[in-house]
C-alpha cells in the first residue's frame, strides 16, 4: 500500500479538518455513507473552487443513488464552490476531454469498498488497466445503474488522495491491503496519498 496512514478516532472530522487544512481549489468527491458524513462534517465556504466527481451513477441527480446528488445536499448547496463539473451531464469521453484539458485536480477523494474496490473500479474489470484514459464508463452485473469513473492515471495525476476508511466491514479489505494483495485500491497513487483509518478497521 502506497502513502501516509493516519490512525483516527473519527474520519469525517479528519478529513473535515484535512480539508480545511490543505484549502484545494479543485476537489474531486465521492459516494456512500462514510463519503456523505464527511460532507456533513465540512464546514467551508468554496466560492473558487471547482469541483469534479471521481465516479457517479448514470441516474438522475435527484436520484437517491446519484453521488451528485448527496453531495450536493451534504455539502455543496451551503459550500456554494464555483463550479461544478457533472458526470451524468456531460458523459464519460466528455468528462475525459475535461479533466485532460485542466491542470491536475488539486485533491481526490476516495473510498475503500469491502471488496477493496475503490471509485467504481472493480476487482477483476477491464478498467482497472486503463492507461490511456482518464475517465471511462464502468459497472457490472453485481453493481446497479451503469456508471462513470476515474480511473487510476487520472487518481495518480491529482496531488493528493485522501482515502477515508471506517466501519467493521471494511477490515478484510484492509488487511488484504496491508499484505499486499491486488485489489484495485492497491493501485491508488498521487502525488501524496494520506489514509484516514478508523481503529475498528484494524
Amino acid at each position: 500500500m502506497f502513502g501516509e496512514v493516519r490512525v483516527v478516532d473519527d474520519v469525517p472530522a479528519a478529513f473535515a479538518e484535512l480539508v480545511v487544512e490543505e484549502a484545494p481549489e479543485s476537489v474531486a468527491l465521492s459516494g456512500g455513507g462514510l463519503a456523505e458524513r464527511c460532507y456533513q462534517a465540512l464546514d467551508v465556504d468554496w466560492r473558487g473552487v471547482t469541483v469534479f466527481f471521481g465516479d457517479e451513477r448514470v441516474v438522475p441527480v435527484g436520484d437517491p443513488d446519484s453521488n451528485e446528488g448527496m453531495a450536493r445536499r451534504a455539502l455543496l448547496d451551503r459550500a456554494k464552490p464555483t463550479v461544478i463539473h457533472s458526470m451524468v451531464a456531460l458523459g464519460a469521453a466528455a468528462y475525459d476531454e475535461l479533466v485532460r484539458s485542466l491542470p491536475p485536480i488539486e485533491l481526490v477523494h476516495l473510498g475503500l469498498g469491502p471488496d477493496g474496490h475503490t471509485a467504481s473500479l472493480f476487482p477483476g474489470a477491464s478498467q482497472l488497466d486503463v492507461s490511456d484514459r482518464f475517465v471511462v464508463e464502468a459497472g457490472d452485473d453485481a453493481h446497479p445503474h451503469p456508471r462513470i469513473t476515474f480511473t487510476f492515471p487520472a487518481i495518480a495525476r491529482s496531488q493528493l488522495a485522501v482515502v477515508t476508511v471506517a466501519g467493521t466491514e471494511k477490515r478484510e479489505a484492509w488487511a488484504r491491503l496491508q499484505a499486499g494483495d491486488d485489489v484495485p485500491a492497491q493501485r491508488i497513487r498521487a502525488t501524496r496519498v494520506i489514509w484516514l483509518v478508523e481503529p475498528d478497521v484494524l
